[in-house]
């Protein structure tokens, strides 16, 4: 007798002692009395113990066969109540999901979609990382990350949860009272320009521009260099230098003249925010559901 057939002899006893009958024990796990019989008296051989004694009008425990119930029924009745409680979960989702986000995707985007998500679901809790490196998920042990699209590595799921972004190289307007505005992005290396260091490589952020089809990336210098773009925004309002950070960080400045945008046409659009997790990842009802409600939707 394998594993599984000494399990289900097991429970097949368990049933029998407890109904003390075999036709309600049959019924109860929804097999035949004979097939019931045969599994019995197969673990009794195997054991080499009687475990019930049958009459025409009654079944009983042997001294074994209770001993067996004292022993291993209770473990069982835990098993099967675990088993209940994981499976409630479908009725009712539960459980911590860890995503590691930017600051800038979990202001943006991440929490504005648990403000109304959280309420319909109570018993889920997320928590957020906030890490402007690309964090490996899988050893980290996170459930998902979000990062912008042309970031994510090729052998993850990725789900699409913003719009299309672009980005803005923007400075104050005493800034550029002192300096003269860029015509083109190579003009960017005569300024004091606020940089990101990535946290995971280490390397400097090169400026990604394009026009008319044809990317340029520059490096730029300055004497400010930050792991996250919340805080070249600040610089730059304090007329640091020039900032180049996501368009939607700063458009309320630019509106109230806080700040000056320059190069416009040689910002393009690119991919945004998605979230991604391990395609062998066995998605939870509670991460799934998740999932549906960060999803863009035009």
């Amino acid at each position: 007798m394998n594993k599984t057939h000494y399990l289900n002899g097991i429970l097949a006893f368990l049933a029998v002692a407890r109904e003390r009958s075999f036709t309600r024990a049959a019924a109860r796990l929804g097999i035949s009395q004979s097939a019931l019989s045969h599994s019995i008296r197969a673990l009794e051989e195997r054991m080499g113990l009687r475990l019930l004694t049958r009459t025409t009008r009654s079944v009983s425990t042997t001294q074994a066969g209770e001993r067996l119930v004292y022993s291993l029924g209770p473990r069982f009745d835990e098993i099967e109540a675990e088993l209940a409680s994981i499976l409630e979960l479908r009725d009712k989702p539960a459980g911590t999901i860890r995503i590691t986000t930017s600051a800038h995707a979990a202001e943006t985007i991440l929490m504005p979609a648990l403000a109304k998500f959280l309420l319909d679901y109570p018993d889920i809790l997320v928590e957020a990382v906030i890490d402007p490196g690309l964090t490996d998920i899988v050893a980290e042990r996170y459930d998902a990350g979000i990062r912008l699209g042309e970031q994510v590595e090729k052998d993850m799921i990725a789900v699409r949860i913003s719009s299309e972004m672009r980005m803005a190289a923007v400075a104050t307007p005493s800034y550029f009272e002192a300096h003269s505005k860029p015509k083109t992005p190579r003009d960017l290396t005569r300024h004091n320009c606020l940089n990101i260091r990535f946290q995971t490589s280490g390397s400097l952020y090169a400026w990604e521009f394009e026009k008319n089809g044809r990317p340029l990336n520059v490096r730029v210098n300055g004497q400010i260099i930050c792991n996250g773009s919340a805080a070249i925004v600040s610089a730059s309002l304090l007329g640091l230098g020039i900032a180049y950070v996501p368009e939607d960080m700063v458009r309320a400045h630019v509106a109230e003249k806080r700040l000056m945008r320059v190069l416009s046409d040689w910002c393009p659009h690119f991919p945004g925010y998605h979230l991604y997790y391990p395609s062998r990842r066995q998605a939870s009802p509670a991460f799934a559901l998740l999932v549906e409600a960060l999803r863009y939707r035009r």
